[in-house]
């Protein structure tokens, strides 16, 4: 049986890229892995590694890759594909990631998110490809994550009335926003996942990357995803800033929107809190919880909204991210139950 090492080199060679050195770029929350390839000559390129044995499929990438590609945006070029074994040759976008352009340059902090902003804009107007909802039926278990994996990971257990009932209330909540007409969602829309293209124009300056787990949504989603960055500060008047540009852009009643992007900041910041706290515990990977603290900071925010408040309440039983709590996750890194 042929091994995975030898599969990937057989496509690099079938690509024309078997003289290239090869350096890891990154890896990331997934399985996945990313190479840079160099040619004598000075041309590169990405390969992604996804192995299908560990969950990984190239294939979404590559669907919504040619979709936003059609619609002007920077998506890379696939260069080459091989679906079975999970092996992508993509375009080069270079390393200027939002994440790392803007402590080098605070000036262009707002040029930034303004570009990042009118991406959205352009990409909401176009009818998306069929994808699966991003509904309440499916938002509610995931921001129930914090129940299954920070609360457990905090105190021991899930507390499973707890966690019944802020289902059922969250829901409720929730379901509302289903009959927003639904655009196209990236889901990990943030600064260390857009690259800074300055020499393209419009919105094509926005390099894109980790779009392929997009889902149909309501349009404040990625919105939030951006503005309320796990990884990173984004200074409150920027965000307010965005808010208003992108309302301003896309007609739409601003109090339902406010609203909208509370609770879905709610569910993202719940979503993400569970998923660092797994990360950790079952993954092995501790660092993601010293990300925790930003993460309930924007939890915390979203409760204020008046109409969001309430569902306070059904997160009673989740404890503040003191430090104790957050060395109790790091002590049980990778001893999943």
């Amino acid at each position: 049986m042929i091994d995975r090492t030898t599969h990937l080199a057989q496509f690099i060679a079938a690509a024309g890229w078997q003289n290239a050195a090869r350096t890891t770029v990154a890896g990331d929350a997934s399985n996945r892995r990313y190479d840079r390839l160099a040619m004598p000559a000075g041309n590169t390129a990405i390969l992604m590694d996804a192995p299908p044995d560990k969950g990984e499929d190239v294939r979404p990438f590559v669907r919504i890759a040619s979709f936003l590609r059609t619609q002007g945006l920077s998506a890379p070029e696939i260069l080459a594909q091989e679906e079975r074994h999970g092996f992508l040759l993509l375009e080069d976008l270079g390393d200027d990631l939002f994440a790392r352009v803007i402590p080098r340059d605070a000036s262009l902090e707002v040029p930034l998110y303004e570009a990042a902003t009118d991406v959205l804009i352009a990409l909401h107007k176009a009818t998306p490809p069929t994808l699966a909802p991003y509904d309440a039926d499916t938002m509610t278990p995931l921001a129930a994550l914090a129940f299954d994996w920070y609360q457990a990971g905090a105190t021991g257990a899930v507390q499973a009335a707890e966690k019944t009932a802020f289902c059922a209330g969250f829901h409720a909540a929730l379901v509302p926003l289903d009959t927003t007409p639904s655009v196209l969602i990236q889901r990990d829309y943030h600064a260390e996942n857009l690259l800074w293209l300055q020499q393209r124009e419009g919105i094509a300056r926005v390099g894109l990357l980790d779009f392929q787990d997009a889902m149909a949504g309501h349009p404040a989603y990625d919105l939030v995803s951006i503005l309320q960055d796990a990884r990173r500060d984004v200074p409150a008047e920027v965000e307010a800033q965005m808010i208003a540009r992108y309302i301003a852009a896309s007609p739409q009643d601003a109090t339902a929107f406010a609203r909208a992007y509370a609770l879905l900041g709610l569910q993202r910041n719940l979503r993400i809190l569970g998923v660092f706290a797994r990360l950790c515990i079952r993954d092995g990977k501790a660092h993601y919880v010293d990300l925790i603290p930003r993460v309930w900071g924007h939890i915390q925010t979203n409760l204020k909204h008046p109409d969001v408040a309430p569902l306070a309440d059904l997160l009673a039983g989740l404890p503040a991210p003191d430090p104790e709590i957050l060395n109790r996750i790091k002590s049980q890194c990778a001893t999943p139950p």
